[in-house]
């Protein structure tokens, strides 16, 4: 057993490709976001450990609580600032094509 939890903590982490859907000519600086991130990446690690040391149900549903409101407010960072940027270039111009386009992006992000 001990030779799974180890390969468990060693193990490689999954990457995921994603399609950029970007029809903006805005490019959104999202840097200030990663400090946050590896926060909750080092919060993810914790629970991980937590799972392996067989530690008690509601101290790890406690932290899964915290790293899920620490990404919902990354994700409320990101969409304001898509608002901000993206979505009012894309109003501000003459493109009508666009302004529909953002409008397709954020119905498929809310529902």
């Amino acid at each position: 057993m001990l030779e799974k939890e180890n390969t468990l903590r060693k193990s490689k982490k999954p990457t995921m490709k994603v399609q950029s859907q970007q029809t903006s000519d805005v490019n959104m600086d999202h840097s200030a976001h990663i400090k946050r991130l590896n926060r909750v990446k080092g919060q993810i690690e914790g629970i991980e450990r937590m799972i392996i040391d067989r530690r008690y149900c509601t101290e790890i549903i406690a932290q899964l609580k915290a790293a899920s409101a620490a990404l919902k407010a990354v994700e409320s960072e990101v969409f304001k600032s898509h608002l901000r940027g993206c979505v009012k270039s894309a109003f501000s111009g003459n493109d009508a094509f666009k302004a529909e386009e953002k409008i397709q992006e954020i119905v498929k992000l809310i529902y």
